[in-house]
């Protein structure tokens, strides 16, 4: 008995796309980080006000040293890196270390 070949496309394999006919859709997903960000002393409570008014921001921990522990909930790679650009760029931040990094796959 004779079976008709058919050429397999390796990205469809791979993808999975070889088992169903319908395209293969990600699901939706989100990201999550926890960012040190040290700043002067004096100027916690200045750099906290604007990190708590960037969204997808809320602090979880404070030093009277000038330190920060933020996290970020963004809805992709993408926005989690300006959020952290964005943070970088406040005045009187010194620095903001990515820490901690997430995928949440839904």
């Amino acid at each position: 008995m004779l079976s008709t070949r058919t050429a397999l496309d390796r990205r469809a394999l791979i993808t999975g796309r070889v088992l169903a006919a319908e395209p293969v859709v990600a699901p939706p997903s989100g990201e999550i980080a926890s960012i040190i960000v040290q700043t002067r002393p004096d100027q916690l409570d200045h750099v906290s006000a604007e990190i708590l008014a960037l969204s997808g921001c809320e602090i979880h921990g404070r030093d009277e040293r000038g330190k920060l522990i933020v996290v970020v909930d963004a809805p992709n790679a993408g926005a989690l890196g300006a959020t952290m650009t964005t943070i970088s760029a406040i005045p009187c931040v010194h620095s903001a270390c990515l820490v901690f990094h997430a995928i949440d796959a839904g």
